[in-house]
């Protein structure tokens, strides 16, 4: 492999711990070599070090370089010298506001732009006013959130390439005024030579939660549910594993409504994986927030199904693409919490249902979500976004010679 086959992925920082489906992706290229880049470090998960270029890291003062970058579209020559150091192909972003940061960059390189829309990013509503500048100082999270949905649009031009992680985020976009020609729907997939189940492992009477304490992945609402189960399945017990805005809030309503409930907080990716190969079942009740922000496909899902765990959740947004009803595992109306409560009751009355859909989990995963096979299509996108730019830049230079 040559450097002729590097291609920048970028996210504005890198990374959030909730992310680490971006470096899989791009650690399973086989044609293409990930370059990570962004204007700040976050350092979980880790990446590789040698192919990382940091804006903040190379420009002094940090601050003042990134704020330019993000607001002006300022690309420092240091900054793209060190990228062109990588001759890179193409630039691919995650998240449709990193995509509007990302727009300058693939300019100055003249590289093709590919971003992918998760999930709040393609549903989120429309600020309800302008770009304030007075709230960079008294309201930033407004501010940003504002920036990036104004960035969202942007990107919509100037990407050669949007993909979407489900048709229900390629729907969002196309409400959106998303050409829907640039549209391509791709699954990231997961590794399904790490995530197997242990046959040896004895499962136990627990119920998992994993993501981000957050309106969206709607934990109340199994919090609820598990009170009423635990007064049918005694034995029953709910184990959280993440963290956020809604903990406190969260851990006072367990213990309020005297559901047994242990928050692990964040854990380690091998450590979430352990829980998955213990548990009954994953209950994942995301419902769709007052911002309009909804599971955009949602991997933890895939995970669990190809660790044999069976899935509980709301038929929100693009999780019915990822969970099969009553094949691998039960889907319910969003926010039915009777409805929720009875499908968690019926895994744990009934082991043989939850063996079949553990095994058809498995199979679904295997054959639909596989990380391997389907990093080869999207290495087929980058393929094609290459061209496409390429073609595109020779007809505008025969133009306008």
């Amino acid at each position: 492999m040559t450097d002729s086959s590097a291609i920048l992925i970028y996210r504005d920082q890198l990374l959030p711990y909730s992310e680490t489906f971006i470096p899989a992706q791009a650690e399973q290229l086989r044609r293409y070599r990930g370059i990570y880049v962004g204007t700040s470090r976050l350092g979980t998960p880790p990446l590789p070090t040698d192919r990382q270029v940091i804006l903040g890291e190379l420009m002094q003062p940090s601050a003042a370089w990134k704020t330019l970058y993000k607001l002006g579209g300022v690309v420092p020559g240091k900054w793209t010298r060190a990228l062109r150091s990588h001759h890179p192909q193409l630039i691919h972003a995650h998240f449709g506001g990193d995509g509007g940061f990302a727009i300058p960059l693939a300019q100055r390189l003249k590289i093709p732009l590919v971003v992918t829309f998760h999930g709040y990013d393609a549903t989120w509503a429309h600020p309800d006013r302008g770009l304030q500048w007075g709230d960079l100082l008294t309201q930033r999270g407004r501010f940003f959130r504002t920036l990036l949905l104004l960035k969202r649009t942007a990107t919509f031009a100037a990407a050669t390439r949007i993909i979407a992680v489900s048709e229900f985020i390629r729907d969002c976009l196309i409400e959106l005024d998303c050409p829907a020609d640039k549209i391509s729907v791709h699954y990231i997939g997961i590794d399904t030579d790490r995530f197997r189940p242990d046959p040896a492992v004895v499962r136990e009477p627990v119920v998992l939660f994993v993501g981000r304490l957050t309106e969206k992945k709607g934990c109340e609402y199994l919090i609820r549910a598990m009170a009423t189960v635990q007064q049918s399945q005694p034995q029953a017990r709910l184990v959280v594993i993440g963290d956020g805005p809604l903990r406190s809030q969260l851990e006072a309503l367990a213990q309020s409504s005297f559901t047994d409930a242990t928050f692990l907080g964040v854990q380690s990716p091998d450590e979430v994986r352990n829980w998955m190969n213990r548990a009954y079942c994953l209950c994942g009740p995301s419902i769709t927030a007052a911002s309009g922000d909804a599971e955009g496909l949602g991997m933890v899902f895939a995970e669990a199904q190809a660790m044999g765990l069976p899935v509980v959740a709301f038929a929100s947004g693009g999780i019915p693409e990822v969970v099969q009803h009553d094949k691998t595992g039960l889907l319910v109306p969003e926010k039915d919490l009777g409805k929720l409560t009875n499908a968690i009751l019926t895994l744990f009355r009934h082991p043989q249902q939850r063996v079949a859909y553990a095994e058809a989990g498995i199979q679904h995963i295997h054959r639909c979500f596989s990380l391997q096979q389907n990093t080869l299509q999207l290495e087929a996108l980058y393929d094609q976004a290459i061209r496409q730019y390429n073609d595109s830049s020779t007809y505008s230079a025969r133009h306008f010679a």
